[in-house]
């Protein structure tokens, strides 16, 4: 790996340590790809305009005067301001980029080409850097030239259209598709920068890649695309359920709970039958006998297990459930969620500092074995700017003078929250 001088804000003893990753992001997807390299240590190097910074910052304010998705997406990052339409801040730009590993981008169509950034210029002049494009549609198609938001690459990719119910489409809560693309966008760098390490001095590393929204939700929707192909066959929402295998779904219990019981195969059907509703005669039925007629017959299966959920409590339902070992779950609210023992338990909260005071938030999901993921602080706009520049040899008297020329933001300023810390 390139390198760079690392600082004791940015130290990590991380798998990725050493590994120096600049953005130019906004919103969810290209975030999520450098939170989760920055997870596993890498310094990662948040480029933002100096007038607002990323726009997920301004979302809401629900996080202490912060934005969810923001301090959601981008903890463990240096912000540094630069004004990316001024000569002198694409000049500070390229002095980091000549020393970095990898450049990630999730810009406006055309925005990185109007920079002189573009992957095949980027290849040009820092061979060893590895360029990440995240967009919209990919290039060349007729979507290519849209803007692309979670929601709208959701409904072209017919997500929608099979979320939710029968006439009653919905988008999928959370951000399915930035999320996916991000995590896309991590593997294919992981996955360059080990070939780029099995490849030393051979030559013939690769180091571009373009990963778009469409692409990753189309392959998301592999299932439903694959069926209607060789099917003709359109399927339909079916709120909490599946209509790949039947029973599987949500039924209202006796204490006015939400249990959501599923199987996957005849084994299971017949415990389900046998063991919990205690109807045989619907295990012995021959609509019954193969996964096709049972979703073929759902809705009569349905009401059966309804009646029977409706009559039992949560607690009763689940228990023997997993005495027969037929899945089970809770359908929960997201306050739920929160308080859910299953976290309490295995301890996956972690306190994550912010410019106003500390929050709570979950560890990352891998779990290796003698090393915890990093979670390092939630940056403040342009809170890592000068620290950053001198980093990569930028003198103070330069760092003045670029902000008197308003290439770079305003000095940080602590917020009140912070200072009294």
């Amino acid at each position: 790996m390139t390198g760079t001088v690392t600082t004791e804000s940015v130290g990590s003893d991380g798998p990725l340590a050493g590994v120096t990753v600049v953005t130019l992001e906004q919103a969810v997807s290209a975030p999520m790809c450098t939170r989760t390299l920055a997870d596993f240590g890498a310094r990662v190097i948040k480029i933002e305009n100096p007038r607002g910074g990323d726009f997920a910052r301004d979302y809401d304010d629900v996080v202490g005067g912060m934005a969810a998705h923001f301090v959601w997406a981008n903890r463990g990052k240096e912000s540094v301001t630069l004004d990316l339409k001024s000569d002198d801040g694409i000049a500070v730009l390229h002095r980091i980029l000549a020393r970095s590993d990898v450049l990630v981008s999730n810009l406006a169509p055309g925005a990185t080409a109007r920079l002189g950034l573009s992957p095949d210029r980027l290849e040009e002049r820092y061979p060893e850097l590895i360029s990440v494009e995240i967009d919209g549609y990919g290039p060349g198609g007729p979507l290519s030239h849209k803007r692309a938001y979670d929601l709208l690459v959701q409904a072209e990719s017919g997500a929608c259209a099979v979320t939710g119910h029968p006439g009653m489409p919905a988008k999928p809560g959370p951000p399915v598709a930035d999320i996916t693309t991000g995590l896309y966008s991590a593997v294919s760098i992981l996955a360059l920068l080990c070939g780029k390490e099995r490849h030393r001095g051979r030559g013939g590393s690769l180091s571009k890649v373009s990963v778009s929204l469409f692409d990753t939700m189309t392959e998301i929707m592999g299932y439903p695309l694959t069926y209607t192909r060789y099917s003709g066959v359109n399927q339909q929402p079916l709120g909490m359920s599946s209509p790949a295998v039947s029973p599987y779904g949500s039924y209202r219990t006796a204490d006015d709970q939400v249990v959501v019981l599923g199987t996957t195969n005849d084994r299971e059907w017949q415990r389900l039958a046998r063991e919990i509703i205690e109807r045989d005669d619907l295990a012995d039925d021959e609509r019954f006998r193969s996964n096709a007629g049972r979703c073929e017959h759902r809705a009569v299966l349905d009401e059966a297990i309804a009646q029977w959920c409706a009559r039992h409590p949560l607690a009763h339902i689940q228990k023997i459930a997993d005495e027969a070992g037929i899945g089970n779950s809770r359908y929960n609210l997201p306050s739920d969620v929160i308080a859910h023992p299953q976290l309490q338990a295995r301890d996956r909260w972690r306190e994550v500092a912010t410019p106003n005071g500390p929050i709570e938030a979950l560890l990352p999901p891998p779990v290796v074995a003698g090393f915890e993921l990093s979670m390092g602080a939630v940056p403040g706009l342009g809170e890592h700017t000068d620290a950053v520049l001198q980093d990569f040899g930028i003198t103070g008297t330069e760092i003045a003078r670029l902000r008197e020329a308003g290439a770079i933001g305003p000095a940080y300023r602590a917020s009140d929250t912070e200072a009294a810390e």
